[in-house]
């Protein structure tokens, strides 16, 4: 049996028997993500992921991700992690890589290496309840790429749209989706 053949460290084909098992039973693509979260003190809370339900199935085989989330004293707190907007940045890296990458190896694009920075502006007037005409969260994101491939900059770029295009994370904080908020009793 034929090895499966990998372009930047993605499995396509793989990748395509997915595509495929999932354009005869769509259910398939159903994903829910969980998450959790405990305040500890001060502004220092920990969020934890472990299980998800995706491809018909409840899947608890990865050991629980810990996720410390504070804010730095500037902001009241201890600087035991990341705050909650800087977690936001970091995955959307995380999404927008993964899909850019993942959409070049489905092309058979080879790439050598991808790097981004993320830079976020952020009024707290808005949090801290001081004005009504400053947003509570970011006013705009900026995104960089510094992408190695023999490809020209316009094929870059199409792969940068195809990041945005496909990316989930990319596509909820540039097109919000509703979020509700409830008391758990």
């Amino acid at each position: 049996m034929a090895e499966d053949k990998k372009v930047n460290g993605v499995n396509v084909d793989q990748l395509f028997r997915t595509i495929e098992q999932i354009k005869g039973r769509p259910e398939i693509a159903r994903f829910q993500f969980r998450a959790t979260n405990q305040w500890i003190d001060g502004t220092h809370n920990r969020a934890t992921v472990k299980d998800f339900y995706g491809a018909l199935q409840e899947d608890d085989s990865r050991d629980p991700l810990v996720f410390e989330i504070d804010e730095p004293p500037v902001l009241c707190g201890g600087n035991l992690g990341a705050n909650p907007v800087e977690y936001l940045l970091a995955a959307l890296s995380g999404c927008l890589t993964t899909s850019l990458v993942a959409h070049a190896a489905a092309r058979g694009i080879e790439v050598r290496k991808v790097e981004s920075r993320y830079e976020g502006d952020l009024d707290l007037q808005g949090f801290l309840g001081l004005s009504e005409e400053v947003p509570v969260g970011y006013k705009n994101i900026r995104v960089y790429f510094a992408i190695e491939a023999d490809l020209s900059e316009e094929q870059k770029e199409e792969l940068l749209k195809m990041a945005q295009k496909y990316s989930p994370v990319f596509n909820t904080i540039a097109k919000p989706i509703p979020v509700s908020v409830h008391l758990d009793r």
